[in-house]
């Protein structure tokens, strides 16, 4: 029975079978059998390697990029990307996988290690150099990599590899492929220069990230073009199996942070829909807000609805407990709302100009949040937010070659983009800085007075609420010397900041403040 029925099987796979050779003699004839092989490897060849105007290309482009994350401009950062180079040595190792052409591989792959080295210390030294340093919105945004910065790498690498293949607009697209790589080596640059651990790494994983699509992307487009076909089949098994282990490799990661994503995603609407039940169809929830990070889980919520809605916050923090299945704390706001007649229109025109600012108020505090914390070279996660008083606190770590002065515009820019909050940045233990007069002059010039005024915000963030004063006399002198009205200026300038001078031993014709907590203080 077995032996008659296989004749049958093997007619009904027949179709099939001519099927899939009609498909096969339709792609070599007309995908494969259209492209030009060799000129198409000749051109890759050519410009896929290293050579000293490919080093200088890439050091001016990543100069371009870096002052253009600096300035927070689009537009230069736009500009950087014309003339960068990178794409032709990432299509190369691209094709190399596709062809397993080690030799070519290993051209590409230098090229591309010397242009990314090149690019890190040349816009390092830019960062250190420059008189801006703080961290702008161009920068804060490729310091978290997420599945769009990915689909741009993938987007960019097939377009590229299509351009390069069919010789059509290939110019344009390497602009795409510069896109995903040079701005993340340059904030690469930046973080190592401000020594920002946190920018530096998630730069870091951009650039890996996009690299690695970039370049297996390529490598698929190349096979499906026909690049490689005359390879064994081992060898394209062997491709195969890499292929799929390093994006499954990819996957694994993104599919964690997808499901972290999407699991914060359902606790929130599941905590919108207990509050909405509970407190009924008349109340709205203006704000709402779930702190992931915090162990227990953290809600804050702003609830406007009427008296007779309202809700004792410990019964509903145990009931959305049971609910979310996990412990947590709630914190929950409750606005009532006083029924009138003729009212119900002007009620519903606050609950939505209440529902805007809360969102919008949300959305200005994980900003503010994410700034100081980049400016402190911290995560957000130890940054204090009290959102009561609208303050904003963190300490610094210590940066290279960082003075105070550093760390107080540090502190002067975020507050400039944070209207309305009091912001704090308290910097690490140092030596406050020098203060000196020119000539016979016992009056504060700009610099001295700038010295003063840091050692004052310096000690105010170090909870220092006297400071010795070098030749600070203990009683006002008639006729006092050179030194001792010189000190009499740097103390009237310290209260005047809140910082009480008390005497300290003289110390040359430069003034050092110190810590005289202990000291006797002025009158």
């Amino acid at each position: 029975m077995e032996q008659a029925r296989q004749p049958e099987a093997s007619e009904e796979s027949a179709p099939a079978r001519v099927q899939h050779l009609a498909l096969y003699r339709w792609w070599r004839r007309s995908v494969v059998g259209r492209v030009d092989h060799k000129a198409v490897l000749d051109r890759i060849q050519e410009d896929s390697g290293w050579s000293p105007r490919y080093a200088f290309m890439v050091m001016m482009s990543a100069g371009i990029a870096v002052l253009g994350l600096l300035l927070s401009s689009p537009a230069v950062v736009i500009g950087a990307m014309l003339i960068s180079p990178l794409m032709s040595p990432i299509l190369g190792l691209g094709f190399s996988l596709a062809l397993f052409d080690f030799s070519e591989m290993r051209r590409s792959l230098t090229a591309l290690a010397i242009g990314a080295v090149a690019a890190v210390v040349f816009t390092a030294l830019i960062v250190a150099l420059s008189p801006l340093q703080a961290p702008t919105a161009e920068i804060i945004a490729r310091t978290r990599p997420n599945l769009f910065d990915l689909a741009v790498a993938l987007f960019a690498a097939l377009a590229g590899t299509f351009a390069i293949i069919r010789g059509r607009g290939d110019t344009i697209v390497g602009v795409a492929i510069a896109t995903a790589l040079m701005p993340p080596l340059a904030v690469v640059g930046y973080g190592l220069a401000t020594w920002n651990m946190p920018v530096l790494g998630g730069a870091f994983a951009l650039f890996v990230t996009n690299f690695v699509t970039i370049a297996l992307s390529a490598t698929v487009m190349a096979r499906f073009y026909g690049f490689g076909h005359y390879l064994s089949s081992q060898q394209s098994w062997a491709q195969t199996f890499v292929l799929l282990f390093v994006f499954v490799g990819m996957a694994i990661p993104l599919g964690i942070s997808l499901r972290q994503i999407a699991g914060e995603t359902v606790t929130l609407n599941q905590t919108r829909t207990f509050l909405t039940q509970r407190f009924g169809a008349d109340a709205r929830i203006t704000q709402l807000d779930v702190d992931f990070d915090s162990k227990p889980l953290v809600v804050r919520a702003v609830v406007i609805a009427p008296r007779e809605s309202m809700q004792r916050s410990a019964g509903l923090q145990n009931d959305l407990a049971q609910r979310l299945g996990r412990p947590l704390k709630l914190r929950l706001d409750q606005v009532i709302l006083e029924p009138g007649a003729g009212a119900i229109e002007a009620q519903r025109e606050e609950l939505r100009q209440a529902g805007e600012a809360a969102s919008i108020e949300t959305q200005r505090i994980a900003a503010l949040s994410q700034l100081l914390a980049l400016s402190a070279g911290i995560g957000p996660d130890s940054v204090t937010i009290d959102r009561d008083h609208h303050r904003a606190m963190a300490t610094a770590v210590p940066l290279p070659g960082a003075t105070l002065a550093t760390y107080h515009i540090l502190e002067q820019r975020v507050a400039q983009q944070a209207d309305g909050w009091d912001v704090g940045l308290t910097p690490p233990q140092m030596a406050y800085p020098p203060i000196s007069f020119t000539g016979n002059d016992d009056q504060l010039d700009v610099v001295s007075h700038a010295a003063v005024l840091t050692s004052a915000w310096a000690a105010q963030r170090w909870n220092v609420r006297s400071l010795g004063v070098p030749g600070l006399p203990k009683t006002f002198p008639e006729a006092p010397s050179l030194s001792q009205r010189r000190a009499l200026s740097i103390a009237a300038l310290l209260r005047d900041n809140g910082i009480t001078p008390v005497p300290a031993p003289a110390a040359g014709s430069r003034f050092t403040l110190r810590t005289a907590e202990a000291a006797e203080e002025l009158p």
